[in-house]
C-alpha cells in the first residue's frame, strides 16, 4: 500500500506541472494574439483599465464576489474531500478500522464550503436597491470593490484550506493504517490547517464591514 501511495504521489507531482505549463503557454498566446491584434489595427489605445474597470456596475463587482466566495469555497472542500476519500478508500482495504476515524477529515473539508456559504449570505444581505443616478458615485464603487475583494479573498483562503485539510486528512488516514498512534497527532496538524479558512473569514468580514 505504501509503494503504490508514492507511485501515485509521483505521478501526479510529475503531471501537475505539465498541465500548468500548458495553461500558462496557451493563455501568453491568447493575451499575445490579442495585443499584438490591437497594435497591428492601430486601435492600442483602446486597451484601457482604468476605463475598463469603471465600466463595470458595482453591482456587478458585488456579485462576482460572492460567487467568487461560494465557489472557491465548495471547490477546495471538493477538492479535500476528493484527496482525503482516496486515499481513505485506498487505505480501508487493509485496515477497515480507520473508515470512522478519518470521517474527521471529511468534516473538516467539508466546513470550508459552510465557511464560504455562510460569508456569501452576510454578503448578499448588504445589496440594496440605489437609483441609476447614484449607482456610479464613488461610495457605490467603493462598496462594490469591498465586497469583490472580501469574496475573493474568502474564496481564496478557504480554497487553499480546502486543499492544505484534504491533504493532512490523506497524511492522517495512511498513517493510522500503519500505526493507530500516529492519528491523533496528525490530527492536531490537520486542526490548524483548517483555521486559515477561519483566518479568511475573519478578513472577509473586516473588509465587508463599512458596506
Amino acid at each position: 500500500m505504501g509503494a503504490y501511495s508514492s507511485d501515485r504521489t509521483a505521478a501526479a507531482t510529475a503531471s501537475g506541472p505539465s498541465f500548468l505549463t500548458l495553461y500558462s503557454s496557451m493563455a501568453f498566446t491568447g493575451l499575445a494574439a490579442v495585443g499584438l491584434y490591437m497594435l497591428l489595427t492601430g486601435s492600442g489605445e483602446q486597451f484601457n483599465v482604468g476605463e475598463f474597470i469603471l465600466s463595470i456596475s458595482p453591482y456587478q463587482w458585488s456579485l462576482l464576489g460572492i460567487g467568487l466566495c461560494v465557489g472557491l469555497s465548495v471547490g477546495g472542500a471538493a477538492w479535500g474531500i476528493y484527496i482525503t476519500g482516496a486515499s481513505l478508500m485506498g487505505a480501508a482495504v487493509d485496515a477497515p478500522r480507520i473508515v470512522t476515524k478519518s470521517l474527521i477529515s471529511i468534516i473538516f473539508c467539508e466546513v470550508v464550503a459552510i465557511y464560504g456559504l455562510i460569508m456569501a449570505i452576510v454578503f448578499s444581505a448588504k445589496l440594496t436597491s440605489v437609483s441609476d443616478s447614484t449607482i456610479t458615485s464613488p461610495e457605490m464603487y467603493f462598496k462594490g470593490y469591498a465586497l469583490f475583494w472580501a469574496g475573493l479573498t474568502t474564496g481564496l483562503c478557504n480554497l487553499v484550506c480546502g486543499i492544505s485539510v484534504g491533504i493532512t486528512g490523506s497524511s492522517a488516514a495512511l498513517a493510522d493504517a500503519q500505526d493507530s498512534q500516529l492519528f491523533v497527532k496528525v490530527l492536531v496538524i490537520e486542526i490548524f490547517g483548517s483555521i486559515i479558512g477561519l483566518f479568511g473569514l475573519i478578513i472577509g468580514l473586516l473588509v465587508s464591514g463599512k458596506v
